[in-house]
């Protein structure tokens, strides 16, 4: 014991540890979480005014539908007074939204749009949240960040891998702040989870595994059919945007379009970015993926429970493994026909991370438990809450820093979660080089074309 202490400059190995473990725990929690931003370095912006500490944010809305009008535009009303914002202009294509839209917010001066190009040209706006489907997510708030916008999209952040590039180039560009609408990377539990990685509590990362499941026996996102929804309400052409599948007026996937494969995903669009955001936060270092492999399955075809609905283009159960350059990998699963998920974990060489509700509970592993206490962190905040990632937005206006779920996250998410479509779709593993961004198959190195608009027949 005497040698030990010495050697360990009069300390126990224990105790030496410890010290060491809560000085590392002191940096980590002064600095970022993520390495120097590839992407999310504010430079001045161009154009938009500069918003102060205590000067009211104007927020306009682009997409109404259940997500912009319940979760965002509804939201961000009940709680204006103490974000301190103004809700003053609404677009969408459909003129019963835009119109239930000025309705809601309810002052005379909202101003009401067709085109959002001609929204962004309001230089009263100072941010907008951007809720269309997926096809639209990227070029919208690429013109938003252009036109001097802060932006809130919801996830994904696009439907394609190059957009997603596209749109970190433009918030780099712009200067602006950008939030992803994958509100638990707003959970306090994921950030503890980073700060004490990044502490080395854990030691290197191994494997961590999250789901979000649901079980759906008429179809997931066969949503109810509204009367007010026809050929002369919806601008149509404009909605199908860059798809190359175009059909004439089509109710079914305009409510239902996360059913199929020209607009959307499906689970990895909808379902997987609500866990791999936060759980890619929580290593404390996010990475672009080295190999993901995805399996997607639709065994149930609960779609012939709702009457006059097409069976749905993707999966009703998917699977996604991806590998990172540091060794670490990630299993998330989904599914929409069986709600029994799996517990949030994240496993290190010397400690285990456990993730529940707003408590983190860190377990050593047997052969380092003279290296690691074990600890229990409860009453964790905020939870899983779209007001509270919006706040978060709102508050890193003011401040220009880089909000929650930043595009340096987004982006790395993006990818895992494009390279599982084609994993899936081309029942192949998926190899990534971050620096060239191509592709392949992997040792033969027979390069893939990320899939986008018109490479296959349902896009």
């Amino acid at each position: 014991m005497n040698q030990d202490k010495k050697a360990f400059g009069g300390d126990t190995r224990r105790e030496f540890i410890k010290k060491s473990t809560l000085a590392a725990a002191a940096v980590a929690t002064s600095v970022n979480l993520f390495k120097t931003p590839v992407y999310g370095q504010n430079q001045a912006p161009s154009t938009g005014r500069v918003i102060g500490a205590n000067d009211r944010i104007n927020v306009g809305y682009i997409g109404l539908g259940p997500q912009g009008f319940d979760a965002h535009l509804v939201g961000q009303k009940n709680a204006a007074a103490d974000n301190n914002i103004a809700q003053i202009a609404v677009c969408d294509l459909s003129k019963h939204r835009t119109e239930q839209g000025k309705t809601e917010i309810g002052t005379a001066d909202v101003k009401t749009y067709s085109e959002y190009q001609k929204l962004l040209e309001n230089k009263d706006v100072d941010a907008v949240v951007v809720s269309t489907h997926d096809i639209w997510h990227a070029k919208v708030s690429i013109d938003a960040l252009n036109a001097g916008k802060h932006v809130y999209v919801e996830k994904p952040i696009t439907r394609y891998l190059d957009e997603a590039f596209e749109v970190a180039d433009a918030v780099k560009k712009s200067g602006k702040i950008l939030q992803v609408g994958s509100q638990g990377c707003s959970d306090a539990k994921w950030h503890k989870a980073a700060e004490l990685i990044k502490a080395g509590k854990v030691g290197q990362l191994v494997l961590g595994q999250d789901s979000y499941m649901r079980n759906n026996p008429k179809g997931e996102w066969n949503y109810k059919i509204q009367p007010w929804a026809t050929a002369s309400d919806i601008d149509w052409k404009t909605w199908l945007g860059k798809v190359k599948k175009t059909t004439d007026f089509n109710v079914d996937a305009y409510f239902r379009w996360r059913k199929y494969y020209p607009y959307c995903a499906g689970l990895l669009g909808d379902l997987f970015p609500h866990r791999l955001h936060p759980l890619m936060l929580a290593t404390g270092n996010p990475e672009f993926p080295s190999r993901v492999v995805c399996i997607g399955t639709k065994a149930i075809h609960t779609d012939k429970l709702t009457e006059g609905t097409p069976e749905r283009d993707v999966p009703e159960s998917s699977q996604v493994l991806a590998e990172f350059p540091s060794g670490l990998s990630l299993f998330v699963t989904c599914g929409t026909v069986n709600e029994q998920g799996l517990p949030s974990v994240i496993r290190g060489q010397k400690g285990t991370l456990y993730m529940s509700g707003n408590t983190v509970t860190l377990n050593p592993e047997k052969p380092f438990t003279e290296d690691i206490d074990p600890e229990e962190f409860k009453g964790l905040t905020p939870g899983e809450d779209i007001p509270v990632h919006e706040k978060n937005w709102f508050d890193c206006i003011r401040a220009n820093k880089q909000p929650n779920a930043n595009i340096d996250l987004a982006i790395r998410v993006q990818t895992v979660i494009s390279l599982a479509e084609i994993s899936e779709r081309l029942k192949i593993a998926c190899c990534f080089d971050e620096k060239t961004r191509k592709i392949t198959t992997g040792p033969d190195g027979k390069e893939i074309q990320p899939l986008t608009y018109g490479s296959t027949e349902l896009s």
